[in-house]
């Protein structure tokens, strides 16, 4: 399938001249393009000349989505069309002249085929929200909410200005209230603690009549402060039963679609909570708004499932000993667990972070959406036409499709009215799902392909612990590169909460030192597996590096290192090679020898925290080239050999430690020469023995 591309110079406000579009059409390997200057208007038509035939097209332009999809849509067209924004991305601005590459990336990136579908997480709503905070905040939101959603309501508090209205909906109270759950699955619990209970009240009144003390009122709650504890109100109450004082904390719960939180402070207080859960507090503002998005959480959803679990390679635990805890410590939606000696991640509460697969050394969680290998082709493709039409040092910038988008998009029509900067030409924006989503294998992946900078943008809708992650990232991330001589800042964490913020970074950025960079960008394409693409990048980083160097020192907590063994302590009872979840610690079945391949090892602690005579030490470095490939003799022992058939399986240490141990203990001290003997050769003596025995007996 070919691709068809149409440009506009947006009333002549972008440099696209006749000039722009050859250039444009040479860098995308198709004939010269001729831009337009009002394609949404007078210009149409050479739109709709482009929906003939079947292949795709892409348009320069997002301001007129809407407007050239009805018209596609009117002309019942079957060519898939793209879209891309080149104006606020660098057709506005002060570098715009100078923006040309950065538009043939642009292109040139939605020209790719549609990615692979991922699988799905499916929700079912029915509607029935529980509310749950203070009468004054939740009646009134009860009234207006039930005509569209099943609404039960849960009061933490009483109001003496709020009567509990006719009963038309369940109405609970209590304290102490735990949610767990999703979208149309949560579990609520709370304890019932007031001696009326809401849901046997018939508001008679006749206890508010009876109470001496006024502890009542038309709430329907008992003032425990104010109660003299006449009793009169369950007399009143008589068989309704709704009263009772010797009630002890009873445990209520109930099953919900959604969950309503207008408590002052939330009751899930974590950065990501669980879809279907919605805590504006007290804010009127943030009520409404949410009550509306609430209301058209009905009937099944589904949303992509972000994440790849393989658990074989997993360094999570291994015997009930935690190696690495890094994905459930930077979860901030809490829905990483443990099981056993891996790990669960729970669909439902995922939302796509991917921090998770950012902080994983062995790749054993890896993000879906999209797929590593989709947004490393769409970054090579980016790379490659911003070099073929002229473009230098060219500079990634993260951003997220949520705030990071929205920044960028006010950030290029400020720029377009002349009161900011804008883009720089060589900053190419990249929209991610969350920016926490790509680490290291993406960064030094760009980057051996021809990027100078990853620029990551922190727009402030980050959990503290993904940014922390991030910079521990970096860290790693710039030592690597340090070491091998390449000079400068190569990837760069910017924090902006505005698009006037966002340009004072940039332009800050700008004013670095531009920084090394390979000489050749690499022909390798992004691999599935984290740790493949982190070794083509090392390689090719390797191979063209201004200092080569294969030993480069990392901080403390790098996923690269080495292990060191004392020789002395060590039994080579080989219990750290049965907890290496990535065969980097293996043995020699021909020799007593433990063996360690380094580019194998992601520095997880399983084999230190296993040893039993704490003889394993780790240290954080990257060692290149065949070294770190090759098996290295950690310690060996000299063999032992059977004294009946002269086999090895043992090490001369062991068994002379073995046989002082339990030379003078009864159950061995008749059978010691035994226990020199290989298992073969054991049962083989053990059998010869009852032989003799049984013939001993029948000669008897």
């Amino acid at each position: 399938m070919t691709t068809q591309y149409k440009v506009c110079s947006c009333n002549h406000t972008m440099p696209l001249d006749a000039a722009a579009g050859a250039a444009l059409g040479e860098a995308l390997g198709t004939a010269a393009l001729k831009p337009a200057s009002q394609l949404c208007r007078r210009e149409v038509g050479g739109y709709l000349d482009t929906l003939q035939g079947v292949d795709r097209v892409v348009v320069g332009c997002t301001q007129e989505q809407a407007l050239f999809s009805e018209l596609a849509e009117q002309k019942q067209a079957v060519a898939p069309i793209r879209f891309v924004n080149l104006r606020e991305s660098g057709g506005w601005g002060r570098e715009a002249k100078q923006s040309l590459p950065k538009m043939a990336a642009l292109l040139a990136a939605a020209a790719l085929p549609d990615v692979e579908p991922v699988p799905t997480v499916d929700y079912d709503s029915g509607g029935q929200a529980l509310l749950i905070g203070p009468a004054a905040r939740v009646l009134p939101w009860a009234k207006r909410l039930s005509s569209q959603l099943q609404v039960s309501m849960l009061l933490t508090s009483g109001d003496a200005g709020q009567a509990l209205p006719e009963r038309s909906m369940p109405v609970f109270s209590g304290t102490r209230v735990s949610i767990d759950g999703w979208l149309g699955a949560f579990k609520v619990r709370w304890q019932q603690a007031n001696p009326i209970d809401l849901e046997l009240c018939t508001r008679c009144n006749a206890c508010i009549s009876a109470c001496p003390e006024n502890a009542i009122d038309l709430n329907y709650q008992v003032n425990l402060d104010a109660c003299g504890s006449h009793r009169d109100c369950m007399k009143a109450c008589g068989a309704i039963g709704a009263i009772d004082f010797l009630r002890e904390d009873t445990g209520r719960g109930g099953d919900f679609d959604l969950i309503f939180d207008l408590s002052d402070q939330p009751l899930i207080a974590l950065h990501q909570p669980p879809q279907g859960y919605f805590a504006p507090g007290a804010d009127p503002f943030a009520q409404a708004e949410q009550a509306l998005q609430m209301a058209q959480m009905v009937g099944e959803f589904s949303k992509p499932k972000f994440f790849v679990y393989k658990e074989k390679i997993c360094a999570h635990s291994r015997n009930q000993t935690i190696g690495c805890n890094a994905c459930v410590e930077v979860c901030s939606a809490q829905a990483i667990g443990h099981a056993g000696n891996h790990i669960k991640v729970n669909p439902n509460l995922c939302v796509g972070c991917g921090a998770c697969t950012t902080v994983c050394p062995s790749g054993a969680l890896s993000y879906a959406y999209p797929r590593a290998t989709d947004l490393g082709r769409r970054i090579k493709t980016m790379l490659t036409a911003y070099a073929s039409a002229g473009g230098r040092q060219p500079a990634l910038l993260l951003h997220s499709q949520a705030k990071g988008a929205e920044m960028l998009l006010e950030l290029g029509r400020q720029a377009g009215t002349g009161a900011l900067r804008g883009l720089p030409a060589r900053v190419m924006p990249v929209d991610l799902h969350h920016v926490a989503s790509v680490g290291i294998d993406g960064w030094l992946g760009a980057i051996a392909h021809g990027a100078s900078n990853v620029l990551v943008l922190a727009s402030g809708e980050e959990a503290p612990q993904y940014l922390a992650a991030l910079e521990k990232q970096i860290e790693v991330a710039q030592a690597i590169l340090a070491g091998l001589g390449y000079e400068g800042k190569h990837v760069v964490l910017l924090r902006a909460s505005s698009a006037r913020e966002l340009d004072a970074r940039l332009q800050e950025f700008q004013l670095n030192a531009p920084v090394a960079v390979p000489a050749q960008r690499a022909a390798f394409n992004i691999a599935s597996e984290k740790r493949t693409t982190l070794e083509f990048a090392f390689d090719h980083l390797l191979k063209h590096a201004p200092a080569p160097k294969t030993e480069i020192a990392l901080p403390a907590g790098a996923p690269f290192g080495s292990v060191s063994v004392n020789a002395s302590a060590c039994t080579l009872c080989m219990s750290c090679v049965g907890a290496c979840p990535e065969s980097a610690l293996i043995d020699n079945p021909n020799l007593p020898q433990l063996r360690f391949i380094e580019k194998n090892c992601v520095q997880c602690g399983l084999c230190e925290k296993t040893c039993p005579e704490n003889a394993i030490s780790l240290t954080p470095r990257l060692l290149l080239g065949d070294a770190a490939k090759q098996p290295a003799v950690l310690n060996e022992a000299q063999p032992y050999h059977c004294v009946r058939c002269s086999k090895p399986f043992g090490t001369l240490q062991m068994i002379e430690n073995m046989l002082s141990k339990l030379s003078l203990h009864g159950a061995f001290a008749g059978n010691i020469e035994r226990l020199k003997m290989c298992s073969d050769c054991r049962v083989i003596d053990m059998m010869d023995n009852r032989k003799e025995t049984s013939i001993l007996e029948l000669k008897r």
